[in-house]
């Protein structure tokens, strides 16, 4: 069974720390084992050949960048200050996986449906493992590298396809931490982005923005990677109303394998088991009447190592055995596909253009 991975940010840690996706995440945790600076973004989990191994055949991979005002640690050290430094860095985000696309065989940029459906024939049955290949998905985490709303349209032609439009407050809409509406640029970004049928993530947008966007964009949504209020009481993740209103509008959100997201009470060491990911899916799937609207966005490495994902999830090959788990707790195969995979092929099938 394949996978599909909605939340990694694969550029950003290739830009801030020097993590070379293309390298296993256990060479890079050798490397790094010396490097004090290194070991506090904790220990690497992704990498392409565990995603090969796990059979992670698609991954939603990020651009994103972060407000000079929040800066926290040197692993936050590409920041900015205004629209054209966060473009800027953006931008080069985006020319790394390029570069990862055109340098090697088994990675691939997906911009349209025929890019998908050509990465997922790569893992059918038969299929020698050296042909398959990851699909990239680019999502931009934080709108605020889109200059004016009207670019986006730059973006979308350079292959952007998913915007989340905060991480934080941004220009777009109040974020995690600084709650507010959408502004009126973000009215008008939304309205944009629809034209193009990109895919909304409501991941880090503060409530009332996202029951805004929620109401007012008529394109597909998604929360790449949020988890139910019901675990993290924080306003950076769902409250049920809202997990049923993106349900309404057939919607997906993406558990986080963070245990920090997955529990109220965690604060380290040890680890939360591997169970408490089964629960948070089993209560989306309670809350909506089926397992049609959650699936995968774990955000590995998103500013926490392996040391702080759920036992059991060492790297992202480590994503499969959620599905053995959902099958140990009664669920039927058909929705173990959709938890694993058809949810967010659906969401991303909706917004890509024919090609």
């Amino acid at each position: 069974m394949i996978i599909v991975d909605a939340h990694e940010d694969i550029a950003f840690n290739w830009m801030a720390g020097g993590r070379d996706w293309r390298r296993s995440a256990l060479d890079i945790r050798r490397e790094e084992a010396g490097q004090a600076d290194k070991r506090r973004a904790g220990l690497a989990s992704i990498g392409l050949p565990e995603s090969l191994a796990g059979n992670v055949a698609v991954i939603c991979a990020t651009l994103f960048t972060a407000p000079r005002s929040r800066h926290a640690s040197a692993w936050d050290s590409l920041s900015y200050s205004d629209a054209r430094e966060a473009y800027d860095l953006a931008s080069s985000q985006l020319d790394y996986y390029e570069r990862l696309a055109d340098e090697h065989d088994q990675i691939a940029l997906v911009t349209d449906r025929e890019q998908l459906d050509a990465v997922l024939a790569t893992w059918e049955d038969g299929r020698p493992e050296s042909e398959r290949q990851v699909g990239l998905v680019i999502l931009m985490e934080n709108a605020d590298p889109i200059i004016e709303p009207e670019q986006f349209e730059e973006w979308y032609a350079r292959g952007v396809r998913i915007v989340g439009p905060a991480w934080t407050a941004s220009r777009y809409c109040g974020g995690t931490g600084q709650p507010g509406p959408l502004t009126d640029e973000g009215r008008e970004l939304l309205e944009i982005m629809a034209e193009f049928s990109a895919l909304l993530d409501l991941s880090h947008m503060a409530e009332e923005a996202c029951r805004e966007a929620l109401d007012r964009y008529e394109g597909p949504v998604f929360a790449s990677h949020s988890n139910p209020r019901r675990f993290c009481a924080t306003d950076r993740h769902l409250e049920d109303g809202m997990i049923r209103q993106l349900a309404e509008r057939d919607g997906v959100c993406g558990t986080v394998l963070f245990n920090r997201f997955l529990s109220n009470h965690w604060s380290g060491p040890p680890r939360l088991p591997l169970d408490v990911v089964l629960q948070v899916i089993d209560h989306v799937c309670q809350l909506t009447g089926s397992a049609d609207h959650v699936g995968i966005g774990s955000d590995l490495d998103g500013g926490f190592g392996a040391e702080s994902a759920p036992a059991g999830i060492d790297t992202v090959a480590d994503i499969r055995d959620i599905g053995s788990g959902l099958a140990e707790r009664g669920y039927q195969s058909d929705d173990i596909s959709a938890i694993m995979n058809g949810n967010m092929l659906r969401m991303l099938r909706t917004a890509l253009p024919e090609g």
